[in-house]
C-alpha cells in the first residue's frame, strides 16, 4: 500500500514564504534531473538557460477569482465563509463553506448587507454547498467589491498588491487560486524566452479544491479527486502535436498544466481540442506521456502536488530535493521558491 504519510517531511514555519518578493523572476530556482540525485541552485530569471531552442513552454492562463466571501446567515445571523469554486450554471456555484455544520438547504447569506445574497440549494460532503446567487447587475463587478483574494490559510500576511495573486499572463477568470508556478514570470522573462527560439502556448484550468484538498486517507489510491473545468484549443493542440512529432519537449507551467496536458493525451493518445472537467489524481507509478520538463513550486507535505511531482521524478529525488531546499532555507509554498525538473 502507498501510504500518504510517505509524502510528509518536516518544514520550519519560517520558510513558509508569507509575501511575494518585490520582483517575481528574482525568487530561487531548484534545478534537478528525473533520474539523478544531483540539484543546482539557481534563481528564476535563469530559467532560459535551462530550455532548448524548439522547446514548448506551455502555461495555464487561468485568472483567479475574488472567491473569498465573508457573510451573514440571515436567520441567526451567524458569521459565514463561503469560498467561490465552481460556476455550475443558472447563476449556481458550488463552494467551500466555513463552518458548513451551520448551512443547510434554504439557508440563505448575505453579504455587503444585501448587495449579494447566496441562497443554500444543494448539500455536499466535506463542507461543499451549492449556492444561488441572487444579485442586481453585474455578478464580477459585485465579487470585485465584496471579494476577497483566497489566499491559502498558511498565509497570514495582508496581501497588499491583488495582482501579485496573479500571473501577468493571467486571462480567463475562474479559478479559487493562483496557479503559483507561473507566479514567477516577468513579461521580460517571457521575451527573452521567445528570443531563444522556445514557443510559448497556453491553456486554462480553472484551479478548485482538486488541487488543495488535502489527503485524508491512509492509503493513497483511496484518495478522490475533486474534478476542475479546463480548455484546450486546436490551434495549441497542432503545434504541441508537431513537437512531439519532432522530438522536441514539452515544458509543463505548474502541476495545474501538467494535469491537463496529461488529461488529454490519457483520454485521445494525442493532443485534441477540447473542454471539459478533469478529475485526474497523478501519483507514483503513473506513466507521463504528455510532457518532459516541469516548472512547479515547493508543495505542502502530504498533498497530491508533492505525488504529482513524487511521480514525475521519483519520491526519493523528491525528498532529497527538498531536503536540500530547507537545508539552504529556500521559500516555500505559493509565494515561495521553484522547481526546474527535466
Amino acid at each position: 500500500m502507498m501510504k500518504t504519510d510517505d509524502f510528509d517531511y518536516k518544514l520550519p514555519d519560517e520558510l513558509i514564504a508569507q509575501t511575494p518578493l518585490d520582483k517575481r523572476s528574482s525568487s530561487r530556482l531548484l534545478v534537478c534531473r528525473r533520474t539523478t540525485f544531483d540539484v543546482l541552485h539557481k534563481e528564476f530569471h535563469h530559467l532560459p538557460s535551462f530550455l532548448h531552442e524548439g522547446d514548448v513552454l506551455v502555461l495555464n492562463d487561468t485568472k483567479v477569482l475574488p472567491a473569498r466571501l465573508i457573510g451573514v446567515k440571515e436567520s441567526t445571523l451567524a458569521s459565514i465563509e463561503v469560498l467561490l469554486l465552481q460556476e455550475r450554471g443558472d447563476h449556481i456555484w458550488e463552494t467551500l463553506v466555513k463552518p458548513a455544520r451551520r448551512v443547510h438547504i434554504g439557508d440563505i447569506i448575505s453579504f455587503g448587507d444585501g448587495l449579494l445574497k447566496a441562497k443554500c440549494v444543494k448539500l455536499g460532503e466535506e463542507g461543499i454547498r451549492h449556492f444561488e446567487m441572487i444579485y442586481e447587475g453585474i455578478f464580477i463587478e459585485i465579487l470585485d467589491q465584496l471579494g476577497e483574494m483566497p489566499l491559502p490559510p498558511y498565509i497570514h500576511e495582508y496581501l497588499l498588491e491583488k495582482d501579485r495573486y496573479q500571473t501577468v499572463y493571467s486571462k480567463v477568470l475562474g479559478s479559487a487560486a493562483a496557479p503559483t508556478a507561473g507566479l514567477h514570470f516577468t513579461n521580460e522573462l517571457l521575451k527573452e524566452i521567445q528570443s531563444k527560439g522556445i514557443e510559448i502556448v497556453y491553456l486554462t484550468l480553472h484551479v478548485g479544491l482538486g488541487t488543495f484538498r488535502p489527503v485524508s486517507v491512509e492509503d493513497v489510491t483511496k484518495h478522490k479527486m475533486h474534478s476542475e473545468f479546463y480548455s484546450f484549443s486546436a490551434s495549441v493542440a497542432k503545434i504541441l502535436n508537431k513537437a512531439k512529432e519532432e522530438g522536441r519537449r514539452i515544458v509543463s507551467v505548474g502541476t495545474t498544466t501538467t494535469r491537463t496536458l496529461e488529461t488529454l493525451y490519457k483520454k485521445f493518445g494525442r493532443f485534441e481540442a477540447d473542454s471539459g472537467f478533469t478529475d485526474i489524481f497523478i501519483y507514483p507509478g503513473f506513466e507521463f506521456k504528455a510532457i518532459d520538463a516541469l516548472i512547479t513550486n515547493f508543495h505542502l507535505p502530504k498533498s497530491t502536488l508533492m505525488m504529482l511531482v513524487s511521480a514525475f521524478a521519483t519520491k526519493d529525488i523528491i525528498m532529497h530535493a527538498y531536503s536540500e531546499a530547507i537545508k539552504e532555507k529556500y521559500r516555500f509554498f505559493s509565494f515561495g521558491d521553484a522547481m526546474f525538473i527535466y
